[in-house]
């Protein structure tokens, strides 16, 4: 999750597209004209541990575009594919 966040960030969208599950990612991924991510809250965890095949991130990523600061609130479900975390899905919550 903190991996995708960064990449976000940083414009990295090469390593969002390499980590979300085939089944469910878009052709292309592209970058948000005007929005800057400016933080991550990891609220929880569910499984996703060493022995897990899925698990869920509930977490808020702040950002700030020209309307002002404003904030994602989602939770995002992982499966673990060839020993790798991808990216399934996300609700937005709140």
């Amino acid at each position: 999750m903190r991996s995708r966040y960064a990449a976000y960030a940083t414009g990295r969208l090469d390593h969002v597209f390499r980590t979300w599950h085939p089944r469910t990612r878009p052709d292309d991924v592209r970058p948000v004209a005007g929005l800057t991510w400016t933080g991550l809250d990891v609220e929880a965890v569910e499984d996703g541990g060493p022995g897990d095949e899925t698990g869920v991130v509930v977490f808020t990523a702040s950002y700030r575009t020209a309307a002002g600061p404003g904030a994602q609130h989602e939770r995002s479900r992982f499966a673990r594919r060839a020993g790798r975390w991808l990216y399934l899905d996300g609700e937005l919550e709140g």
